[in-house]
C-alpha cells in the first residue's frame, strides 16, 4: 500500500497553445526521463510526446501520450493530451482513468473556449485538478485576471499557494506561499533553484496573499480553522495537509505559477502534484456487477484482489494491437488469461508494456494503479478486462456523435483494400470517427468531430497506407425531430404459402425536448399479454432501426420516445422478423405525422483578433446567421464569442486570415443541435433529394 500511495496517475490538459505539450517536455527533463529539452515545432526532432511525423509538422498534438518519470519518491504515470476541440475523444478517455490533472491555462489567453471544455470532462470524471497559469513571461500577461476567470467562467475556487514576482519581461520567479520563501529558476536549463528569503520590499504583499490562501483554504479544514482562530503558528505541513484534502475533495483548485518555455516554475509544480493531487487509494471507481443484477460495487485499489481494469484506448501497429489500459484493482501477470466482461471472452496476456511516448518496455507484471500498454487482447475502447472469477462493467466513456462528414474514395482500384484497412483501423482506435457506406450514392462516407479531424484521417491513409484518395466537399451531419406527440396504429400482415407473417402494433411517438440527454426511449405500456413479451424486444429494434435514416432527408432521427401500448399477435404466423418489420413501418408512418423537423449543428466559435478588426469580424459572424454571445476587450486585441450553424463555417479560416491580415485566430467546438430555420431546411432536403436522384440514374 505505500507503493500505491506513492503512484500519481495524471493528465496535462488545457486550451490548445497554452503550452502543456513544452510543458511536459520540461517535465521530463527535470525527472531525467530525457537528457534534452525538444520544443513544439523545433528544428532538432520537436517535443517528445508530439511523435507522429504530422504533430511535429504541424506543431499541435493529435493523440495523447503516456509516459512514466520518478520525482521525489513518487512514480508519475502522464499522459499528454491533445488541446484541439477536434479530437476530444482523446481528452475524454484519458480523464476517465486518471486521478488528477493540471490544468494550463495561459496567463495572457486566461480561460478559453476549450478550457470550458475540458473542464466539463473533468467534472463528469469528478477529477481533481491544480492549475498552473504559463506564460508569464509574455507581454500581456495578467494573472489576477485568470485567476478571476477560473472563478467566474469554471465556477473554480482558485487558490494560488505562490505569487509570481513580476510578469512578462520583468517576470523573475515565485514568491512561495506555504514556505514563505522566494525561489528564482537558474542556469541555462532552469534547473537551478534559488530559494532565498523574501524581500522586505515584497514582504507585505506576501503577507497579504498568504493570509488570503489560508482564509481560502480554512473554510474547508476545521484544524486550519482552529489554529488560526487560536493564532497558533501554521507550518507548511499543516497546510499542505488541508490543501491535498480539499484539492482531493474538489472544492478548492490550487495554482501555480510560471513559464514552461522559458524552463520557470516547472518543479514546484510536480513538487505540487505529489503533494495535493491523490493516489490511487485516494480514489473509487464504480462498476456494475453483472453477476448481481447489474448492482454497483465500489472497485478499491488493492493489488491483491481479482483483477479490474480498463482498456481505454487502442493502437494497431505493425506487430500487433497496443490496448492501453488502467489497472483498478488486481494484478495483471504475462501470460495469464483473462476476461473481457463485455464479451465474455477469455483472453491471454502477451506482453505488458510501460510507455514512453513511442517507445516502450517489457515488464513482468502491473499491480492496481499502474497505466499500461497490454498486447495480446482483443477489445473496444472502454471495455472491462476482468480476472476469471469476476464480471464487472466498469462505468463507460462519454463518446460525443460526429458533426460533419466526407465522401472518400481510392484513385484507383489497387487503393480500395488499402482505404479499407485504414479506414477499419482508424475506426477502432477512434470511438468519434465513423465510416459508413452509403448505398444510395455508393459512396464511402467518413465522419467525424470537424474539418481538422477528417483532414488528419485522410493525411494519414496517404502517409501510413500509400494510398491516394479523392475528397468529396466537407458535409454537415443534420438530425431530423418530431415536433408533436402522433399515435401510431399498423397491423403488418403478408401470406406468400405456407407460413406468412403477422403482427400488429399500436401506441404513441412522443417528441423529447432538445436538451434531453439521451436521442431515443422506448417504453412498453402493454398489459394483458396482447403482445407477447418475446416479442416486445423486436418491437424496441424495429424502432431503432427505422431511426437510422429519416425520410425528410435521409439523417439519423432523434428525441424521440416510443410507447408501446397494445397490439396483437398470431399463433403461427407471429415472428421476430414480422414484429420488427411492423415497428419499422409504423414509426415511420407516426414520423411522418408528427410534423418532423431538421437540427443542425451550431457551433460555439471564438475569434481573437485586433481590435480595429472587431466590426468586420462581429459582421461577417452575423452574416453567417451567427448569434455573438460576448466581446472582451483584452488590449489591443478582442475575443468574440459566438453561435454559429456549422453549415456557415466551412473555409472560415482562410476567410478570417483575409479580413484580418492573418492576426487573428479561432477555435470552434460543438455546442448543440438546434432547429433549422424553415427556408434552410427546405433547402437541405431539396438538395439531399436532388443528389439521391442523381446517385440513382
Amino acid at each position: 500500500m505505500e507503493k500505491l500511495a506513492n503512484i500519481r496517475n495524471i493528465g496535462i490538459i488545457a486550451h490548445i497553445d497554452s503550452g502543456k505539450t513544452t510543458l511536459t517536455e520540461r517535465i521530463l527533463f527535470y525527472a531525467g526521463r530525457i537528457h534534452r529539452m525538444g520544443d513544439v515545432k523545433g528544428k532538432e526532432g520537436g517535443a517528445t510526446m508530439d511523435f507522429m511525423e504530422l504533430e511535429r509538422e504541424r506543431g499541435i498534438t493529435i493523440q495523447s501520450a503516456a509516459t512514466r518519470i520518478a520525482w521525489r519518491d513518487h512514480d508519475i504515470n502522464i499522459i499528454d493530451t491533445p488541446g484541439h476541440v477536434d479530437f476530444t475523444i482523446e481528452v475524454e478517455r484519458s480523464l476517465r482513468v486518471l486521478d488528477g490533472a493540471v490544468l494550463v491555462l495561459c496567463a495572457v489567453g486566461g480561460v478559453q473556449s476549450q478550457s470550458l471544455t475540458v473542464d466539463r470532462q473533468m467534472k463528469r470524471y469528478r477529477v481533481p485538478r491544480i492549475a498552473f497559469i504559463n506564460k508569464l513571461d509574455r507581454t500581456g500577461a495578467d494573472p489576477a485576471r485568470v485567476l478571476q476567470e477560473m472563478e467566474t467562467k469554471l465556477g473554480h475556487v482558485a487558490v494560488p499557494l505562490q505569487i509570481p514576482v513580476g510578469t512578462g519581461e520583468l517576470y523573475d520567479g515565485v514568491i512561495d506561499l506555504v514556505e514563505m520563501k522566494r525561489i528564482k529558476f537558474a542556469g541555462e536549463s532552469g534547473d537551478q533553484l534559488m530559494v532565498s528569503e523574501i524581500a522586505d520590499a515584497d514582504r507585505a504583499e506576501a503577507d497579504r496573499a498568504r493570509a488570503g490562501m489560508l482564509d481560502a483554504i480554512s473554510l474547508y479544514d476545521d484544524e486550519l480553522m482552529e489554529a488560526m482562530l487560536e493564532e497558533r503558528e501554521i507550518g507548511p505541513e499543516m497546510i499542505r495537509k488541508a490543501v491535498r484534502a480539499a484539492t482531493i475533495n474538489r472544492d478548492i483548485t490550487p495554482v501555480i505559477f510560471g513559464s514552461a518555455f522559458k524552463k520557470q516554475g516547472v518543479q514546484p509544480l510536480m513538487d505540487a502534484v505529489t503533494y495535493y493531487l491523490p493516489s490511487p487509494l485516494d480514489r473509487v471507481a464504480y462498476a456494475s456487477d453483472q453477476y448481481n443484477d447489474g448492482a454497483e460495487t465500489a472497485i478499491t485499489a488493492d493489488p491483491d484482489g481479482s483483477l479490474v481494469a480498463m482498456a481505454f484506448k487502442l493502437v494497431d501497429e505493425p506487430f500487433g494491437q497496443v490496448t492501453y489500459a488502467r489497472l483498478y484493482r488486481g494484478t495483471m501477470t504475462k501470460g495469464q488469461t483473462y476476461v473481457n466482461s463485455r464479451t465474455g471472452r477469455k483472453q491471454r496476456i502477451m506482453r505488458i508494456l510501460r510507455m514512453h511516448a513511442e517507445h516502450r518496455e517489457d515488464v513482468r507484471e502491473a499491480s492496481a494503479g499502474d497505466i499500461i500498454g497490454v498486447m495480446g487482447i482483443e477489445c473496444n475502447s472502454g471495455d472491462t478486462i476482468c480476472g476469471a472469477d469476476t464480471s464487472l462493467a466498469l462505468e463507460a466513456l462519454h463518446v460525443m456523435d460526429p458533426v460533419i462528414s466526407l465522401a472518400v474514395k481510392p484513385g484507383n482500384s489497387g487503393d480500395r483494400d488499402k482505404l479499407s484497412k485504414g479506414l477499419n483501423r482508424f475506426m477502432r482506435e477512434d470511438p468519434t470517427f465513423h465510416v459508413r457506406f452509403d448505398e444510395s450514392t455508393e459512396e464511402t462516407i467518413i465522419s467525424g468531430m470537424g474539418e481538422l479531424h477528417l483532414d488528419v484521417y485522410v493525411e494519414r491513409l496517404r502517409r501510413e497506407y500509400k494510398c491516394s484518395i479523392e475528397v468529396g466537399r466537407p458535409r454537415v451531419t443534420y438530425r431530423e425531430a418530431p415536433t408533436i406527440e402522433t399515435p401510431y396504429d399498423y397491423r403488418h400482415k403478408k401470406q406468400t404459402g405456407g407460413s406468412g407473417q403477422f403482427a400488429h402494433i399500436s401506441g404513441r411517438l412522443v417528441p423529447m425536448p432538445l436538451n434531453s440527454e439521451t436521442d431515443y426511449e422506448f417504453e412498453n405500456e402493454v398489459t394483458g399479454g396482447r403482445v407477447p413479451t418475446e416479442y416486445i424486444p423486436s418491437v424496441d429494434k424495429g424502432f431503432q432501426m427505422a431511426r437510422t435514416k429519416g425520410p425528410l432527408a435521409g439523417f439519423e432521427i432523434v428525441k424521440v420516445k416510443m410507447v408501446l401500448e397494445d397490439g396483437s399477435s398470431h399463433a403461427v404466423d407471429s415472428s421476430d422478423l414480422a414484429f420488427q418489420l411492423c415497428a419499422r413501418a409504423a414509426f415511420r408512418q407516426a414520423f411522418l405525422d408528427s410534423k418532423p423537423i431538421l437540427l443542425e449543428p451550431i457551433m460555439k466559435v471564438e475569434v481573437e483578433c485586433p481590435v480595429s478588426c472587431q466590426g468586420n469580424v462581429t459582421g461577417d459572424l452575423a452574416s453567417r446567421r451567427g448569434n455573438i454571445l460576448d466581446v472582451e476587450i483584452k488590449p489591443p486585441n478582442c475575443v468574440i464569442t459566438g453561435e454559429v450553424p456549422l453549415a456557415n463555417m466551412f473555409g472560415y479560416a482562410t476567410e478570417l486570415r483575409s479580413m484580418t491580415q492573418g492576426q487573428a485566430t479561432f477555435t470552434m467546438a460543438f455546442e448543440a443541435y438546434r432547429r433549422t430555420p424553415a427556408v434552410i431546411q427546405e433547402e437541405v432536403i431539396e438538395t439531399c433529394r436532388k443528389q439521391a436522384a442523381e446517385s440513382g440514374k
